[in-house]
């Protein structure tokens, strides 16, 4: 009998991460890419993982789906997908979930998709695996999605490769693919980098658009980005997260200094023109920082923020963050 079963709770939560932590080990150390990582994802939200380079976004989405490699390890925690932990079941099970009721498009459509295949072969190809449809009905299935995403003459397109496509097309394709099978939950890495602003402005309508279809985590490094579809978000720094919340409440509101920092690169009048950096980098994930992770760059840094590691705290009903600065020490 199938461990997962269709979800019955009453709040719709599809997804509930626990105290999860995914380390590479390495010769020098650990390489603790995400480390305590805890949140939910509700039916029809768009939740939104925002953080530099390095903040272990990426590493906190394979480990959904169990696609870590070696050295890497998904070193505790819980992740519970309808009611079932996602880290428990048998790899035949997983398999049947990973592209079919969980699926995930990759930041690089280029190298995502087989350059010898057709484009039309490598969508119908899940319908046949996961749905056991015969090659007509995917074939129609197939051009349906292609229609839904935006590629004009899709019938002409269908048997045309990867590389007859633009970055922004290839891009509609696997957002097709990822949509094939209906899936509960839908993870998007970074899926407009290197896209003009015309191009993601489409690309993110159509994320928008299937919030009644899908639960969506979108991974993103970008702030513009969340404030256009978030409708919540988490933000992670140095492989933990330091801020969560409702995203217009953070975005109006940001209560870490980092989320703040974030906020005022986006541009604005009171800018004139100037964009905001962040001075300093982040550390490196095999000696972290003692304390607070974004001490050596936080301009509001005191004392015990070198010392203690500061937990969560409420700021309000929709809202926590992990600072000093709100009485947790």
């Amino acid at each position: 009998m199938p461990l997962i079963q269709k979800a019955n709770d009453a709040g719709n939560k599809v997804l509930s991460v626990s105290n999860l932590s995914t380390y590479f080990i390495t010769k020098k150390g650990d390489v603790k890419a995400a480390d305590d990582i805890s949140f939910e994802l509700w039916k029809g939200e768009i939740l939104c993982i925002i953080g530099e380079s390095g903040s272990g976004k990426t590493a906190t989405a394979l480990s959904i789906l169990r696609l870590i490699e070696k050295p890497g390890k998904i070193i505790s925690g819980s992740i519970l997908f309808n009611g079932a932990d996602i880290l428990k079941l048998p790899e035949k099970e997983m398999r049947s979930i990973r592209g079919n009721k969980i699926s995930m498009i990759f930041q690089d459509a280029s190298s995502s998709l087989n350059p010898v295949m057709r484009i039309g072969d490598q969508i119908t190809e899940s319908l046949v695996l996961h749905l056991k449809l015969n090659k007509k009905e995917a074939r129609a299935k197939a051009l349906e999605l292609l229609v839904s995403v935006g590629i004009p003459h899709a019938r002409e397109r269908f048997d045309e490769y990867p590389h007859q496509f633009s970055g922004g097309m290839k891009q509609r394709v696997m957002i097709a693919m990822a949509l094939s099978c209906s899936p509960e939950v839908l993870i998007a890495d970074e899926p407009t980098t290197a896209l003009d602003v015309t191009i993601q402005a489409q690309i993110l309508d159509i994320f928008k658009g299937l919030k009644n279809t899908t639960s969506i985590l979108y991974i993103t490094h970008d702030i513009g980005v969340v404030s256009e579809i978030a409708d919540r978000i988490i933000v992670m720094y140095a492989g933990k997260f330091i801020e969560k919340g409702d995203a217009k409440e953070v975005l109006s509101f940001p209560g870490h200094p980092y989320t703040r920092a974030l906020v005022n690169c986006l541009p604005s009048e009171k800018s004139k023109g100037r964009l905001v950096s962040i001075p300093g980098t982040i550390p490196g994930l095999i000696d972290l920082p003692e304390g607070c992770v974004f001490s050596p760059r936080c301009p509001d840094a005191m004392e015990t923020c070198r010392k203690k590691t500061p937990a969560e705290v409420k700021i309000s009903d929709k809202h926590s963050v992990r600072c000093h600065l709100y009485g947790a020490a």
